[in-house]
């Protein structure tokens, strides 16, 4: 994965949710116990760290930072903050060199699994908050392959559904021949060979 597939998650993310600050915010994103508007906030810090981890290559521990908003800050403005978090780590994306190396605790990571781990956390959070909002939304199907090849070598090879495996391998769903997924479920962010 690379740079601009974390660009068109993005774009995705701001013309679903944009613009919908008249809906419920504070409600449950999908199965999560987060609002929607922490699962966003959550993206948006995700997004910013994972940009910091690479470009520092800081290999034992997260950076000790969280992003914060001011009280108040409305939907379309959080969604900026995600697109601030996704500029900043696609910049990063294209000026890491192929070595650099990030610390993150489901495995050390290279450039493109830091990209895959943007990538999954914009599409995966986007349909919680879509399902929260009451927005109808289907991740595209070739961003959840991609990602599952790359995060998830425990799913199925070449899924026939991959918004359904994408989503059973992080636990929001039912995968026929799979076994059920809990809230332990984890990536595997570790360098591929």
């Amino acid at each position: 994965m690379r740079a601009h597939d974390l660009e068109a998650v993005t774009t995705e993310m701001i013309n679903v949710l944009g613009g919908k600050s008249d809906l419920q915010w504070d409600a449950p994103a999908g199965p999560l116990e987060w609002s929607c508007r922490d699962t966003t906030l959550h993206v948006a810090d995700d997004l910013f760290t994972y940009a910091s981890q690479l470009a520092t290559e800081t290999a034992y521990d997260h950076i000790p930072y969280e992003i914060a908003v001011a009280p108040g800050t409305g939907p379309n403005d959080l969604l900026r903050v995600v697109e601030t978090g996704s500029a900043l780590l696609a910049s990063v994306l294209r000026t890491a060199h192929p070595g650099a190396r990030g610390w993150h605790p489901n495995g050390l990571s290279d450039p493109s699994g830091f990209a895959a781990m943007g990538v999954i956390e914009i599409v995966v959070h986007t349909h919680d908050i879509a399902a929260g909002l009451g927005l109808e939304w289907t991740p595209p199907q070739d961003t959840c392959r991609a990602v599952l090849q790359r995060l998830f070598p425990d799913a199925p090879a070449d899924p026939p559904d991959p918004v359904a495996a994408l989503l059973w391998a992080t636990g929001r769903g039912e995968l026929a021949g799979m076994p059920a997924r809990d809230a332990s479920w984890r990536w595997d962010s570790s360098v591929r060979n």
